[in-house]
């Protein structure tokens, strides 16, 4: 699969990519509030933006996004949107205090060049905060397993919350802490789920991490 496949898909669905998180308030709560546990103040950059569905609550108020019909409902919520991709910023060197990627991580082709350029634009210091569907969770076993009927999904590659751990040590990150939440199916859930702290069993894994170099 290419990049270009999953592009295509969100320029083609944008409106009913939007209208998952109507359907589904209570994930998408959950997951803001876990999202929330690790938003520090400052200049926050959020990379794979979609349709500013984070980066408008969380306070971000500029995001890249490769996919138009993203950007432009993003851009309706107020955010400043560049198109670009995740492996190429097109910013220069330590120019936010924080990064945000949730679940872009899982479209980009290149994941381990996604973080290296999120550390590049990050001021010495500054914070990397990584929301994703947990590989090993009940909830990536179940993705994984309908993602060939998910119009979004079937595209995506997920990873575990310790590969992520892994590569951000690799690339000289510390202060590594996680947050988790979604710990029932989320076609049961009808109310904000709880959210706790380490990783390893719900499905929504929030990794934050600071740039010591």
């Amino acid at each position: 699969m290419g990049m270009i496949d999953s592009i295509e898909v969100f320029e083609k669905h944008a409106k009913q990519y939007d209208e998952w998180f109507e359907k589904n308030k209570f994930v998408y709560e959950s997951e803001i509030l876990a999202l929330k546990e690790f938003i520090p103040e400052g200049k926050g950059l959020e990379v794979g933006v979609g349709t500013g569905r984070f980066a408008a609550p969380l306070g971000i108020r500029i995001g890249v996004e490769p996919a138009r019909a993203m950007a432009e409902i993003a851009r309706k919520r107020g955010i400043e949107v560049y198109e670009g991709r995740a492996e190429d910023l097109p910013f220069g060197d330590s120019s936010f205090d924080f990064v945000l990627i949730v679940v872009t991580i899982c479209f980009v082709q290149d994941p381990v060049q996604a973080l290296k350029e999120a550390r590049r634009v990050l001021r010495p210091g500054g914070r990397i905060i990584i929301g994703i569907i947990d590989k090993e969770s009940f909830l990536g076993k179940l993705y994984e397993k309908k993602k060939e009927k998910s119009v979004f999904y079937s595209k995506a590659k997920f990873y575990s919350a310790g590969e992520l751990i892994n590569w951000l040590k690799e690339l000289g990150f510390g202060d590594i802490r996680t947050c988790q939440t979604i710990f029932r199916d989320p076609r049961e859930i009808d109310s904000v789920e709880p959210v706790k702290g380490g990783h390893g069993e719900g499905g929504f894994v929030v990794i934050a991490a600071q740039k010591n170099r």
